[in-house]
């Protein structure tokens, strides 16, 4: 891979992984409602289950999707519930004094698992591939799944981070009832591109 081709992809991954999606307002509703700490799980399986998601991916799995078209059918399907029912979760958190006995993030294997649901990292992880690793030869594909494992670490960092230092202007129980119902709903809205197609 040349220093350009790189370069590029770098900047592709960065501008992918920091923008709003599903994963960062988890991340940053997880910040405000648990603390940066009990949210590194959580980071851990974004950071490293969307990188193998993207290796997967590059080595043939979109071809499930050509030979059975309607099993995109039943992933879209998913994804949009469980998105739903996370948003749920998210509406319905518990203040952080109460989180801590009650609630409690995702775990890394939930995270992680989570990419495979998620619409925003299945066009992500299609796009890389497309334009960095079209000749899907393992070397070029494990750059660009290595490229997000360092993109990962900052994007999930920073979401986390916002969402914790919010905890401070959370602690009113009124507004951070306002504000993970709001997260909730920004996670509904992130469905639109994937049920409304431009």
């Amino acid at each position: 891979m040349t220093i350009d081709l790189f370069t590029a992809l770098v900047t592709f991954a960065f501008v992918t992984v920091i923008t709003p999606g599903p994963n960062n307002l988890m991340l940053m509703a997880s910040g405000a409602n648990f603390g940066f700490r009990r949210t590194v799980p959580h980071m851990l399986g974004i950071g490293m289950g969307f990188p193998s998601m993207v290796f997967l991916v590059g080595l043939g799995v979109m071809q499930v999707f050509d030979l059975w078209p309607l099993s995109y059918t039943v992933l879209k399907v998913a994804s949009v519930a469980y998105l739903l029912y996370l948003a749920w979760k998210i509406a319905n958190a518990a203040p952080p004094k109460d989180a801590t006995a009650e609630g409690r993030p995702l775990t890394f294997v939930q995270s992680a698992a989570f990419q495979w649901v998620n619409p925003k990292a299945w066009s992500m992880a299609l796009s890389a591939i497309t334009l960095y690793a079209a000749g899907r030869d393992v070397p070029s594909v494990l750059w660009v799944a290595g490229t997000y494992v360092l993109v990962s670490l900052i994007s999930t960092t920073s979401w986390t981070v916002m969402g914790q230092q919010l905890r401070r202007l959370l602690k009113n129980p009124m507004r951070l009832r306002i504000f993970n119902w709001v997260m909730a709903v920004l996670l509904v809205a992130t469905l639109i591109p994937v049920l409304w197609p431009a």
